[in-house]
């Protein structure tokens, strides 16, 4: 017999090394090839001080898509990674001294919004179970299927998904759903946050996504023990038992073609070429096509689609505690309407943004000092198009500090101990993400799901993409699921 296909690995974010666990599943050797000296992408993590800190995702759901990748692999789970359930998801808090707790019981929130904002409790449980149908009903068909084969719309599950929503629900925003179903502004507010999930306007993304909050509040947010790190850490060294062959620093410089340009013949590495049968694509789709694919036709159109949002993110080592703050805090701009006009309009930041603060210590205590938290602060930010960045950190730093102050009471500068800061510009260096945007492109239309790069390329055999920019889109949930869809058409070595 005759040695096993060979796949290339291109990126190890999480959807790549999901894809290099599952490929090594079937059969194939599999060397995965990452610029940057560690695996995780975006996955990333910083120590600062004695303090602790996951650089980007921080939000857990849906973890029986990390743990489907030992059920495969025949490996038990517990040695490499473990997560606890979380009973409050996030705490919200407005300006006025508003603050509802997010629990992720559908019938304690129902009871809270009731408790704080007189929405009926009837109100809140019909909106959570419409959401938990669509995510059943249609969120299968459109995320865990790929919407570029002819497959899914033979067999009649797009057609069936999108039946299974309303006309609104299709061509109507997620704030005009929210503002009929749930009436009062902050519980609109509230459910409308969910758009930026995908780094999206819910004032221009379809109703449809009010199947989101049917994660939390329906499947469970959830804990990653010792941070979301761990995730990264789990699936590298699966990949390890199983075989996979990992390369670090070592950026791939192009992806090789048959001369007829319709099978993928491999990579070339540091001025090496190396053969592959099949070649997954982990980095972005358009620096992707721009710089791994010049002599290949580009989908212009795809490429050209509105990006993203951003993030600036402040990690702050500060030297209390805050009882009244949990893992998960939102503090809630006065005008929504207008932070997102300037997200994707001005291409800018408003004077009122949005905070969102994480704090694991208050999970994992040896990610700060004793009496003292580690603050990941993050605000949405428009995409990096050349804005100046010394002014744009500058600004949003007194915003947010004014923000802190107007919700919390609490002066929080003199309590910072350390302090680094990752702004859109850092995030496309770093993770080669087009214009820092962290979910690829919006979903500001309707049709955005079926506008997204697809998982096969569509004339050249063997070669397939995973991760945010790709359909379904970004997030760590979607990624895994990229992974799946992008290796499940593959033979077995």
């Amino acid at each position: 017999m005759g040695k096993p296909a060979r796949a290339v690995v291109i990126g190890t974010g999480v959807a790549g090394l999901a894809a290099a666990v599952r490929l090594a599943v079937k059969g194939y050797r599999v060397d995965a090839y990452e610029a940057a000296a560690t695996p995780g992408g975006k996955l990333a993590e910083l120590r600062l001080g004695g303090f602790r800190f996951d650089k980007g995702p921080s939000l857990f759901t849906l973890p029986h898509l990390v743990e489907e990748l030992f059920t495969l692999a025949g490996r038990p789970m517990a040695p490499h990674f473990s997560y606890r359930p979380l009973e409050v998801a996030f705490r919200y808090w407005w300006e006025d001294g508003t603050h509802v707790t997010g629990w992720t019981d559908p019938e304690r929130l129902a009871e809270e919004l009731e408790r704080v904002l007189e929405v009926p409790r009837a109100t809140t449980r019909a909106y959570l179970h419409r959401a938990s149908t669509l995510l059943d009903r249609t969120g299968r068909t459109f995320l865990e299927h790929s919407l570029h084969r002819w497959s899914t719309l033979w067999n009649g599950g797009v057609s069936q998904a999108l039946l299974a929503a309303r006309p609104r629900e299709l061509f109507g925003s997620l704030h005009d759903v929210n503002t009929r179903a749930l009436r009062h502004p902050k519980a609109v507010q509230l459910f409308d946050r969910y758009a930026t999930y995908n780094g999206s306007d819910p004032h221009r993304s379809p109703g449809i996504m009010r199947m989101i909050p049917g994660l939390e509040h329906g499947r469970g947010a959830y804990h990653a023990v010792g941070g979301m790190r761990r995730i990264v850490h789990a699936l590298h060294g699966l990949g390890t038992e199983l075989g996979v062959q990992y390369h670090f620093g070592a950026p791939v410089e192009r992806i090789r073609f048959s001369a007829d340009r319709r099978r993928v013949a491999g990579v070339r590495v540091n001025g090496t070429d190396v053969d592959a049968d099949a070649v997954l694509c982990n980095m972005d789709v358009e620096p992707a096509y721009r710089r791994l694919m010049p002599d290949l036709p580009a989908p212009e159109r795809t490429l050209r689609q509105e990006r993203s949002s951003s993030a600036l993110v402040f990690y702050w080592g500060v030297d209390r505690g805050f009882p009244e703050l949990g893992l998960h805090n939102i503090l809630f701009s006065r005008d929504y309407r207008a932070e997102f006009h300037h997200l994707f309009d001005t291409l800018d930041l408003g004077d009122d943004p949005t905070v969102y603060i994480n704090i694991t210590s208050k999970e994992d205590p040896e990610d700060a000092p004793p009496g003292c938290e580690n603050w990941f602060v993050m605000i949405n930010a428009p995409r990096h198009i050349g804005q100046d960045r010394d002014a744009l950190v500058a600004r949003a730093r007194r915003t947010v500090l004014d923000k802190v102050r107007r919700t919390l009471g609490v002066d929080l500068a003199p309590r910072i101990a350390v302090e680094e800061v990752l702004d859109p510009a850092g995030i496309e260096a770093a993770t080669f993400s087009h214009q820092g945007s962290i979910y690829g492109t919006s979903s500001n239309t309707p049709w955005a799901a079926f506008l997204r790069h697809p998982n096969d390329h569509p004339t050249v055999r063997g070669l397939h993409f995973c991760g945010g920019s790709v359909h379904p889109g970004g997030g760590i949930p979607l990624s895994l699921l990229s992974a799946r869809i992008a290796t499940e058409a593959l033979p077995l070595a």
